[in-house]
């Protein structure tokens, strides 16, 4: 009988009823690290190119580790030589293709997390800012590279002689759109995002 009371009150007093419900939990982790530790962990996956397995296979694996460094660091120092060989237009064509393809993961991620707020024009004016930022810094190398073919077609020489007047006019009408896509309650976090595109 005096057993049955004490469960009695162990259960209506809430801090001795949290001291039996952590006792049964660390019960249920002991088992469960138990479970584990009887598993196997998993092996390393090698990402080593079929052709390099081949040529090395009869290598211990600390020297496969080292030859397979070396060559694919010499791979990238030729890969590197060979855009700087390829001059200017390459090297900046492949710094944009970087910077869009970072600048597409960036807006996705933030698209992503800020959706539930329903901001408007949030990836358009994040291109746009984009596009802007990059006719500004690209116009005039690309006008010096290209100077013989920017002087003979007129299109190209209107660009090039007021490329700073039609960038600040880009960069206003985005800043206008901006302005016109604020939201009540939502002004801070508009300004943060304009702020992380703007960098």
């Amino acid at each position: 009988a005096s057993g049955s009371g004490w469960s009695c009150v162990s259960m209506s007093h809430p801090l001795l009823a949290q001291d039996s419900e952590a006792e049964n939990k660390v019960g249920e982790t002991a088992s469960d690290s138990e479970g584990k530790a009887e598993a196997a962990p998993p092996a390393p996956v090698d990402d080593t190119p079929e052709v390099l397995n081949r040529a090395l296979s009869n290598m211990s694996s600390r020297w496969k580790n080292w030859w397979v460094r070396g060559i694919l660091t010499l791979a990238m120092i030729v890969f590197f030589f060979i855009i700087i060989y390829l001059g200017p237009m390459v090297l900046m064509m492949i710094v944009m293709c970087v910077q869009i393809k970072c600048f597409h993961e960036i807006i996705t991620i933030g698209y992503n997390v800020y959706h539930s707020y329903e901001l408007p024009w949030f990836r358009t004016l994040s291109w746009y800012f984009l596009l802007c930022v990059n006719y500004f810094f690209y116009g005039e190398t690309a006008t010096d590279y290209f100077f013989t073919l920017v002087q003979r077609e007129e299109p190209l020489r209107i660009l090039s002689k007021y490329h700073r007047f039609i960038s600040f006019a880009l960069y206003l009408t985005g800043f206008c759109m901006f302005v016109l896509s604020l939201v009540k309650k939502h002004y801070r976090l508009q300004f943060y995002m304009v702020r992380l595109r703007n960098q």
